[in-house]
Order: structure tokens, then sequence, then C-alpha cells
């Protein structure tokens, strides 16, 4: 990994200062990329930026930044981004300080802002050591998020598409997702939509994913991918509920697309669980109704209450092995399993011993 530190003025830095909202932020010149295409908009508050501009007006020695040397030898910034965007504003009098615009300052406070100079790293070396470099120095200011990390590594056509459709507010993916109730959690600007579509693709492996395909001319595997698994959810969970919102809907497609499913009592089982006081995790049904394993369901559990009536009623010998042990040392356990209608409730509690109870559970 290679990195030089620079000493670049304010006015070098926003030569050709131009904020084309979510069409992307440049300056330098032209050759430093400050906000790609689709990437997180400007997120300082006024406060923040504020201090940005208030820093350099009195010399005070602002953090530094991070630039990214890419292929084409251009640069994009890593760390800095939101510093930078208030700079460029504020030189273009796109917000007054203390009621003042920058056309309103002298000649020479304007050459004091336009000559400080700003501590800029210089970064060059793999992806996986930019990569590695990022997560290190993401400590400070407006974090960016591990999908933000990975899209200033593998920069290329592919990523660009995939931001056209997955990272711009009202995008593809997100009108999708929520044409009939929304089905993907996150923000799109921040990259989570892109993050959740790559993990259900890849099995969690994003950066395998995208490092694959970073050269690739677009991002349409991905694009047919998410549009498969969406219309396939809507056709078997027909009757949409909020707790369907950031199911792991990818990883469950992955496994069950070619399973069969009858939509109307798939509907009929959600309703009996969601009125089944038993049941305690809502969202965890439709998991559930695909994989019919119940720890999604977070069903009931027996009090201490309970537990200490079952144990004193046994005097305290685990039904199993005939035993005598300490409360402690006991499980409790349902005797009619919830599978086969069982309640939690006193009757229906034996305290077990903890071999025996996780032999009974096949734990």
């Amino acid at each position: 990994m290679k990195i030089d530190l620079h000493k670049i003025s304010v006015r070098k830095v926003i030569a050709g200062y131009k904020d084309s909202s979510e069409e992307g932020v440049v300056a330098y010149g032209g050759k430093l990329d400050i906000r790609p295409k689709y990437q997180r908009e400007f997120v300082y508050n006024g406060k923040q930026r504020d201090a940005v501009i208030e820093t350099i007006k009195n010399g005070f020695p602002l953090n530094v930044m991070y630039w990214v040397k890419t292929n084409e030898g251009n640069y994009e910034v890593m760390d800095g981004q939101q510093r930078t965007i208030s700079i460029g504003q504020y030189v273009n009098s796109d917000f007054s300080l203390n009621d003042r615009f920058f056309h309103n300052l002298t000649d020479k406070e304007q050459e004091q802002i336009l000559d400080y100079e700003l501590m800029i790293y210089f970064c060059e070396g793999t992806d996986k050591e930019k990569l590695d470099w990022f997560k290190i120095i993401n400590i400070a200011g407006e974090k960016l998020t591990d999908q933000e990390l990975r899209n200033a590594v593998y920069t290329g056509p592919w990523l660009s598409d995939a931001k056209l459709k997955f990272s711009k507010s009202n995008c593809a993916a997100y009108l999708l997702a929520n044409d009939g109730g929304s089905l993907v959690s996150g923000s799109p600007i921040r990259q989570e939509y892109l993050e959740t579509a790559l993990s259900w693709i890849n099995n969690e492996k994003i950066e395998d994913y995208m490092a694959k395909h970073q050269h690739d001319k677009n991002a349409e595997e991905l694009w047919k991918y998410f549009q498969n698994v969406i219309a396939w959810v809507r056709s078997i969970f027909t009757n949409y509920r909020k707790e369907m919102k950031g199911v792991e809907w990818g990883t469950l497609y992955n496994k069950y697309k070619d399973t069969k499913y009858n939509p109307k009592k798939i509907e009929e089982e959600i309703l009996k669980l969601i009125n089944d006081d038993e049941v305690q995790n809502i969202k965890g049904i439709y998991t559930y109704v695909l994989t019919r394993e119940e720890k999604h369901l977070n069903l009931r559990q027996f009090d201490d209450k309970v537990k200490r009536k079952a144990f004193e009623k046994q005097k305290g010998v685990c039904v199993w092995c005939k035993k005598k042990f300490k409360i402690e040392e006991m499980e409790a356990d349902h005797i009619t399993p919830w599978s086969k209608s069982g309640k939690t409730t006193l009757e229906n509690c034996q305290m077990l011993c903890l071999q025996d109870n996780r032999t009974k559970s096949g734990k």
C-alpha cells in the first residue's frame, strides 16, 4: 500500500467544483470525484458544515483527508467527502456563515480561505490493501458504511450500473421492492439495497462477488436475480404485512425457489400462527413456514415461577433419569411439544436434568 501526504490549497481542490446532485460532485480540475454518481447524498447538518468553514477561517487544522487513485489516474475522495463538499458549497456561495456569503467577504478574507492548505493522503494499492486501509481510517465524522467502503475499492462499469439500479433515490430496486409493500430494509443512498442484493446472490460473500464482476459491462445478472427474488416472494405471500420487511428473502429464495407452495394454505397457516399466543416473533413466521425451524418463532418459555413450582412438585427429581438435582442443574421442558399443540403452562411443564433435556431436544 502506497500512501503519500500532500498539502493542497483550497483554491486548487475546488477548481472546477461542480455539484450535479445525484449525478455526482467533482472538483480539482475535473480530476477529483468527490461523490460518485448515485452515492450517498450530502449528510452534514448546518452546524457541522459551518464548523468546517469556521476552522478554515481561523486557520485551525482540519482533519486529514484521504483520496484513492483510480486506474485512470484520477482520484476519488475516500474520507473527507462532507468536508470537501462543505468547502465547495461555501466558496460557491450556496450558503452563508454568520449572514455573510463568500462573495460578501473582503478580498483578503477570500484569499485567506482559498490559500488554506488541506492535508490530503493519496492512496494506491491492491483492492484488498485499500479496503483494509479504508476500514482503519473510517473512524471519525460521518462514517461510511461497509458497502460504501467496498464501492470505493471495486470501481468500474459494473459498479456504476449497479449503483444506477440499486443506489439512487427511487431507483428501480427500491420501486420494485416497495410495490405492494416494502420487503427490503434500509436506504438505497446508504447503499443498503445494493448490499442486501449482493449478500443474497453470493451467500454473504459480497467482496468475492464484486471482485469477480468488477470489470463487467453491467450489473444485469444482479438485477435479474433481485427481480426474481421479489417476484417469488410476491407469488407465495399474497397478503402483505409489515413484518415481511427485512426478512432474508434472498437466502430463502436460494434454497426453496424450486419448491411448490400453495399460497392460500400458506396464508391460512400464517394467520393461525399470528393468533397463537405461544409465538413471540411474528416476523419469524415467514421464515418458519418455509424452513419449519421453530427457532424463528421465538416460542414462549417457562418463567421462573412455573419452573420453581414444577421443581418442587417433582421434589427435584428428573422425570427421565430419576436422579435428584438442584434447580440450577435442571431445565424446564414441554411434556407435549408446541408442534403437537402443547402450551407453556404449569400442567405441561416437566423438569429434566441438563443432560437429559439436551438429549431429548437433540442438542
